[in-house]
């Protein structure tokens, strides 16, 4: 986790100046949790769609909790959670369900994914076989198997030809973004809770406090004040994309990455105790995942 977010800082600065902000103010930086997107399809030789990703988490001791739909637009979601360490970042894994699309759009990313290679062949398939037996690794072993998986939260297969990106995105913005951008993090999430920053007085002090570094906030936040889950995020940033261009060459194209979303959790009442919500709302992730839309 500690690598994923480091990279991610260091892509998404909106992230790193959250973060640099709260220890500032003698704050805490707490991630409440980590998404990911994928496909249901074919992908090489990389199990297809939130299997793929459970592999790993499951090796990690997390637990399937709850799944999601999203039928508009071809969603289906799990989120996993770690069953003793309430510390440990759930995370949010979402899949396209590629056969619900048009037949034009499903050969455009079928065949953009159909040659990507296994990035947990061989050793750290193994090391993951033998954590999720033995519930540990010693040093050297485990060493191995975190370098492995860094590399495996990227793009699998190679950089998609632009037409394909454009042409996807007009009937799935998820899937334009997935072929860009393959299994990296898709974003973390502060957990406002844990923060300890009394002055930014919850959710809306937080993104007034960013708004006033200069960093980009959704305008809304989904879920009313008093409600089990409140959630907003600054804009997404965009960055330069390989891709293939009409003529072959490896050109760039423009879009947009990852944002930081923010999180704050109301209680809910358990066998006379009060509790923070620890689970997702499908009608307000919908709206987050419009955070990566480009036109």
């Amino acid at each position: 986790m500690e690598k994923l977010w480091e990279g991610y800082c260091q892509r998404v600065k909106y992230a790193q100046q959250y973060a640099d902000f709260v220890i500032s103010k003698g704050g805490n930086v707490v991630n409440d949790h980590c998404a990911f997107r994928t496909f249901n399809t074919l992908t090489g030789k990389q199990p297809a769609g939130i299997p793929a990703i459970a592999e790993i988490l499951e090796a990690l001791g997390y637990e399937k909790i709850s799944p999601y739909s999203f039928p508009s637009k071809h969603l289906n979601s799990f989120h996993y959670q770690h069953p003793t360490n309430i510390n440990f970042p759930k995370f949010f894994v979402t899949q396209l369900e590629v056969t619900e699309l048009s037949e034009a759009t499903q050969v455009l990313i079928n065949e953009a994914v159909k040659d990507a290679p296994d990035l947990l062949a061989g050793e750290a398939r193994q090391l993951l076989a033998s954590l999720k037996h033995n519930k540990e690794l010693i040093t050297a072993e485990a060493d191995r198997l975190v370098e492995a998986l860094v590399k495996y939260f990227a793009r699998p297969w190679s950089p998609v030809k632009k037409e394909t990106i454009l042409a996807v995105n007009q009937e799935s913005q998820f899937a334009a973004w997935t072929l860009l951008h393959g299994n990296s993090v898709n974003h973390f999430t502060a957990y406002i809770n844990y923060q300890n920053v009394p002055e930014w007085d919850g959710i809306e002090g937080t993104m007034a406090a960013l708004e006033s570094i200069g960093v980009p906030i959704k305008p809304a936040i989904e879920g009313e004040k008093g409600s089990k889950l409140r959630q907003s995020s600054t804009q997404a940033i965009d960055e330069d994309c390989p891709v293939i261009e009409a003529d072959g060459s490896l050109g760039t194209l423009n879009w947009s990455y990852a944002y930081y979303e923010l999180a704050e959790r109301g209680y809910l009442e358990t066998d006379g105790k009060k509790v923070w919500f620890d689970g997702f709302l499908g009608e307000q992730a919908t709206n987050l995942f419009e955070m990566t839309k480009r036109n």
